[in-house]
């Protein structure tokens, strides 16, 4: 079926995100470094922002687990901006091809709710886009069907007329198993040859 919408995922597919990039400003030592980001301040515990956790639960539960990082756990809530480095190489200007050839674009990303706030007026490349289905407000995050669902009802497209774009293989399986298009991103250079060969840009 032809795409009549193109969905991104917005980490790792539309802007870097790396908890390193903020953490190795603060700490100068490599042993705490590596012990903050493989036990303190983990992809895994930050996913519970996404999944819809409040910080004002999360850091005071995670000091009291971590009192020696106190420091380091409250520049995680403040200063979360600074583990975005900045736009995929790449994926922004194929948005904007996408955007001047009328596509309508849509996102579904795994984002904290109060991070999301604080981040989204930085971006202005999602003035570009339509409906933005954010993990952390809606408490339902991907690979769970239920967002699928959610964003197909709220996007107003079928799922097999929607491209779904994700750097993360589960939610590629997910969208997948729920009837979208789907591209596994790795690349914008691959990307950008599958949007050409269906005829997107």
């Amino acid at each position: 079926m032809q795409v009549e919408a193109v969905v991104f995922d917005v980490g790792r597919v539309l802007y870097q995100w790396q908890l390193a990039h903020l953490f190795e400003k603060i700490v100068s030592d490599p042993g705490r470094l590596a012990k903050l980001l493989d036990e303190v301040v983990t992809e895994e515990w930050h996913f519970e922002a996404d999944a819809g956790r409040a910080l004002a639960d999360m850091v005071p539960e995670r000091i009291a687990l971590y009192p020696d990082f106190e420091a380091e756990i409250r520049a995680y809530a403040a200063r979360f901006n600074e583990t975005i480095p900045g736009p995929v190489p790449g994926s922004h200007a194929l948005v904007e091809r996408l955007d001047a050839r009328g596509i309508p674009l849509f996102a579904i990303t795994n984002f904290g709710a109060e991070f999301w706030a604080g981040f989204r007026p930085t971006a202005p490349i999602f003035d570009r886009f339509g409906q933005i289905v954010v993990s952390g407000e809606e408490k339902l995050a991907k690979p769970d069907p239920a967002i699928f669902a959610l964003a197909q009802g709220r996007f107003s497209k079928p799922a097999e007329a929607m491209l779904f774009i994700d750097d993360n293989r589960a939610n590629v399986e997910a969208a997948a198993a729920c009837g979208w298009q789907v591209h596994h991103f790795t690349q914008a250079s691959a990307l950008e040859a599958d949007l050409a060969s269906r005829g997107l840009i």
